[in-house]
C-alpha cells in the first residue's frame, strides 16, 4: 500500500466533501437565485456539478491507486492527478490575486485544500 495516495485520496475525498457542501450554500444558491440569464446560470451549474464529479472520481482513482501495487501506469495516473489538482490550485490562486482585494489569498482558499492534494499524489507517485 502506497501511505501518500492513500492520504492523497482520504483529502481529495475532503476536499469534495467540502466543495458540496459548503461550496453550495457559498457559491451555488447564490448563483442560481442571482439575476443571470438562464444560459449562462445553467452553464455555470452543470460546471459546478462537472467539479464535483471530478473531484470524487479524482478521489476514487487515488484511493485505488493507494492499493494498485505492482498496476502498470500507476505512477502515470498518480502524477496526472496531481498536476490536476496543482491546476485547480495555480487557477484559483491565479484568480484571486488577479483581483485586486486585499489580503487576497483568503478571498478564495479553495488552494488551500486543492495544494496539499497535488503534493501528497506527487509524492506518492515518485
Amino acid at each position: 500500500m502506497n501511505g501518500w495516495l492513500l492520504a492523497a485520496g482520504v483529502v481529495a475525498f475532503g476536499v469534495a466533501g467540502i466543495h458540496m457542501t459548503a461550496g453550495h450554500k457559498d457559491v451555488v444558491r447564490p448563483l442560481l437565485t442571482g439575476d443571470l440569464a438562464a444560459e449562462p446560470r445553467g452553464a455555470l451549474h452543470a460546471v459546478w456539478h462537472m467539479v464535483t464529479a471530478d473531484l470524487v472520481l479524482s478521489a476514487a482513482a487515488l484511493l485505488w491507486l493507494s492499493v494498485a501495487d505492482g498496476t502498470a501506469g500507476r505512477a502515470l495516473v498518480a502524477w496526472f492527478v496531481a498536476a490536476h489538482f496543482l491546476a485547480y490550485a495555480a487557477v484559483f490562486l491565479a484568480v484571486t490575486l488577479s483581483m485586486g482585494w486585499s489580503r487576497p489569498l483568503l478571498r478564495l482558499p479553495q488552494w488551500i485544500l486543492l495544494l496539499p492534494v497535488a503534493v501528497l499524489a506527487g509524492a506518492g507517485a515518485a
